[in-house]
């Protein structure tokens, strides 16, 4: 069974294999509503807008709140700061990390029923496991971020988390942290391999943040494979990227 529904400000479908599977979906999808709520910075009445506000002190974040924060404190470290929450207004935003620690987390809620084929997609990050309905692997396309109507690569992940990070859909809103806010200009699509879906999204982000020096960054980061489009619509992958795009 596929369903596609608007939340968290984007798409999200989940499709899952076997029988019975009305009341899973449903399950999957109150959770991407319980994250909005907790997560969301467009939303006064959520968590961390409360926290930016000043309004909820530390003793009172919530426990998932507390994993996220640890999460992008731990790919901060491993990024060289590159990935920063901390806005140039001196907000705190976890939305570069959260997506993808929500698509693993839903993809959890599935595994533990008992269901080994589906996938899972939120505004483009991707995880996917087992066959879908064709019995066929599960494909990714990459989009030509100058023309999205065209996929200008598919790859089989095979249980692995894809995410992408770019402007092409949202426009600028990820920023060179040492450049004192600068935006970045001379990217305009990055999609990671990861072994699951929070590490592809986690470290798509930081990598993007580092210009066209990411797609080296992802080379040398051991399990990570990716895909740089830049400005000028040159295509650079890493080594092991065209290994993914077999069938």
């Amino acid at each position: 069974m596929r369903d596609t529904r608007i939340l968290m400000g984007m798409p999200i479908t989940v499709d899952i294999g076997g029988t019975s599977t009305d009341d899973l979906i449903d399950t999957v999808f109150s959770y991407f509503e319980h994250i909005d709520r907790r997560f969301s910075t467009y939303r006064a009445d959520s968590e961390i807008a409360a926290i930016n506000r000043g309004d909820v002190p530390v003793v009172d974040w919530s426990g998932e709140m507390m994993e996220v924060f640890a999460l992008a404190q731990q790919t901060k470290d491993q990024t060289d700061g590159y990935f920063d929450i901390r806005k140039p207004d001196g907000s705190l935003d976890p939305s570069g990390i959260v997506k993808g620690w929500a698509i693993r987390n839903a993809a959890g809620i599935v595994q533990r029923a008992g269901i080994s084929d589906f996938f899972i997609e939120a505004g483009g990050d991707i995880q996917s496991c087992g066959k879908n309905a064709s019995g066929h692997d599960w494909s990714v396309g990459i989009r030509n971020p100058f023309n999205t109507d065209e996929i200008v690569k598919i790859v089989y992940p095979r249980g692995r988390g894809v995410a992408t990070s770019g402007t092409y859909v949202r426009g600028q809103h990820i920023y060179n942290p040492h450049g004192i806010g600068h935006p970045i200009q001379d990217v305009v699509s990055l999609t990671v391999i990861g072994a699951d879906v929070l590490e592809a999204d986690r470290f798509a982000t930081a990598a993007f943040a580092m210009g066209r020096d990411g797609i080296l960054f992802i080379e040398q980061t051991l399990g990570l494979e990716g895909y740089l489009v830049d400005a000028n619509g040159r295509a650079t992958p890493t080594t092991g990227f065209g290994a993914l795009c077999l069938p």
